[in-house]
């Protein structure tokens, strides 16, 4: 049994990472100031305690983190429409928030941190299947201040020996997803505005590709990430996708139902498809969740 910390545990992702944790017999202490405006529900599991502290809050942070061994690092100020109309509080809290993190877990003697970051830090320069060594080409306040985040856990692997590794989540879906909202992750809104006789509103032409990748995937991952023993993981930015991608076109004829096109929106990327080979050789790990599959299970 280990001792572990989630930032953000309460949301859509954290949430499916606290479950797997504590299924796996593991002490589970969860940090969350239940800020993300997007959440239908905030997840609770039970058999995990429960902290409604800020990431920003340094001191009631640092509290949290006695006898932890393990930390999981998602809280955020996330969506990028969301942080393009309130930049100041996207930095502090993506940025700043996550160097109280790690500052934190030095302190603690923390063995490892698993920072989750965003694939939007590949931006338009870069021509898809998105790998890992390419440039950044961040495009807006969230993609800025996730990516510094990286920097930030690479240099306290490097300076501090505390172990870190970086994830590049791509669009993640599934059980508990995000719906509020018209910048809800996209198969939930979908889902929501059909169930609701909506129409699906469609950004754009709706030919903008994405790598739709299930939370159970995600939460396995990061898993594995933490408990790996191979050290070549460390330091290391990792995607976390499938290696496949559908238009948002391709989305609607698969859930069914009218659709209404609305104007594109700014700083988002046409395509995004991840390499997973480094998720595969160091992790030992490839997604299992088709989205074909999720979608008429789950109709």
């Amino acid at each position: 049994m280990k001792n572990i910390v989630v930032t953000g545990g309460c949301g859509f992702i954290g949430g499916h990472i606290v479950d797997k944790l504590v299924s796996l017999g593991h002490q589970v202490v969860v940090v969350d100031n239940y800020s993300a405006e997007c959440n239908d529900n905030f997840h609770h599991n039970p058999k995990a305690e429960y902290h409604n502290v800020d990431i920003n809050d340094y001191h009631k942070l640092l509290r949290c983190f006695q006898d932890v061994e393990y930390v999981f690092h998602l809280a955020a100020q996330a969506r990028i429409m969301v942080c393009m109309q309130s930049p100041r509080e996207c930095g502090q809290t993506n940025f700043m928030g996550t160097y109280n993190v790690l500052e934190a877990s030095r302190i603690s003697q923390v063995k490892r941190v698993v920072y989750s970051s965003t694939s939007s830090a590949y931006g338009l320069r870069n021509d898809p299947p998105l790998k890992e060594d390419m440039h950044r080409d961040c495009l807006n306040p969230y993609s800025v201040t996730k990516v510094a985040a990286e920097d930030l856990c690479k240099m306290y692997n490097s300076l501090w020996d505390l172990e870190t590794v970086i994830f590049r989540y791509f669009n993640v879906y599934g059980e508990r997803q995000p719906t509020r909202g018209q910048y809800a992750p996209v198969i939930g809104l979908f889902q929501k505005q059909k169930a609701a006789g909506k129409a699906m509103t469609v950004v754009g032409d709706g030919e903008q590709r994405r790598d739709y990748t299930h939370v159970s995937d995600v939460a396995e991952a990061n898993v594995r990430a933490a408990f790996t023993d191979n050290t070549d993981a460390l330091g290391e930015i990792i995607n976390v996708g499938t290696g496949t991608n559908h238009s948002v076109n391709q989305l609607t004829e698969l859930i069914g139902g009218q659709t209404e096109f609305i104007p594109q929106r700014p700083g988002e990327a046409r395509e995004t498809l991840a390499d997973i080979t480094k998720l595969k050789k160091v992790l030992g790990y490839e997604p299992k969740v088709k989205l074909e599959e999720w979608i008429k299970e789950n109709e």
